[in-house]
């Protein structure tokens, strides 16, 4: 083996300590999250706490657990999440596909038509009218049909196909494939990474949103979210907060500060969960494309 001269040492050294504290400044606020999630409320109120909770509890898990219409909320949420992820990751990854076919001769406007739309919107209040003149609003519709399409994941899913080889679909063409048997059989197999990152995106992003909720459904507790319940008991809580920042009936009580931490690790831990097995398709979206020949 080849000895290591002193700046290869130092460099790594210097790189294992960086990692190290880029390690712990990354973990500590999740950490101290869940220690406050797990601390008594009037207590949490005196601040200090780290990693440990001061004193134990489980009524923040329980008040939020305990939640009215949570089961529902989260029914929805997990079905938001599932059914616009899949819809939206075939929606986008089809009109990917077009543009990035360089015998698309309308590619360029549409692609620049999709980017005004990332700067430029209807605002709020006609799109509101135009949401409730479909019937959308009071719908489960309203999760889904307006986030199918999105340009940015678009241009990224086209991004991406435009740096696969030209021969694969040369020669599937050759064979007598169609466009349609070269998506399914060969862009959609070699796309698996982008797939994954932007069905990330989408889930995450349905996974977390509650302002829909509130905006087009508040009327129809059947299509509540988990969000926007957690939102709502988070309300509920802060009003409730003057007698325990006053010392007016602590023990045992509740807080803002732990049911947002409560609720925070209990809203995260399903992407949590779900992380580790789209984390091998990150690393190789990052490797794909590295070498030219």
């Amino acid at each position: 083996m080849k000895k290591r001269s002193f700046a290869d040492r130092a460099f790594v050294v210097c790189n294992t300590i960086f990692m190290i504290l880029f390690v712990v400044i990354t973990l500590y606020p999740v950490l101290n999250t869940v220690a406050i999630s797990f601390n008594e409320g009037a207590d949490a109120v005196r601040g200090g706490i780290r990693l440990i909770p001061r004193v134990f509890t489980w009524k923040n898990y329980a008040t939020v657990l305990h939640k009215q219409n949570l089961i529902t909320g989260a029914i929805v949420s997990v079905s938001r999440t599932v059914i616009g992820t899949l819809l939206a990751l075939a929606a986008n990854a089809i009109l990917a596909y077009i543009i990035s076919r360089r015998d698309f001769i309308f590619k360029s406007q549409v692609s620049l038509f999709w980017i005004i739309t990332m700067y430029v919107n209807g605002g709020l209040i006609p799109t509101f009218m135009l949401y409730k003149a479909l019937g959308f609003t009071n719908s489960f519709m309203v999760y889904i049909i307006p986030g199918m399409v999105s340009a940015f994941n678009i241009l990224v899913l086209r991004t991406y196909m435009l740096g696969l080889p030209e021969a694969l679909e040369e020669s599937a063409q050759i064979d007598g494939a169609g466009y349609t048997i070269i998506f399914l059989k060969i862009i959609a197999p070699l796309c698996k990474p982008v797939f994954a990152t932007v069905a990330l995106f989408v889930a995450v992003g349905q996974w977390n949103s509650w302002f829909d909720a509130m905006l087009y459904n508040k009327l129809a507790t059947q299509y509540t979210t988990l969000q926007y319940e957690l939102m709502k008991l988070l309300t509920s809580v802060m009003q409730q907060s003057g007698s325990i920042e006053s010392g007016k009936n602590s023990q045992g009580a509740v807080t803002p500060i732990t049911i947002r931490a409560a609720a925070t690790v209990v809203t995260s831990l399903p992407i949590v969960c779900l992380y580790p097995f789209l984390q091998r398709y990150f690393v190789t979206g990052l490797t794909i494309g590295g070498v030219k020949e």
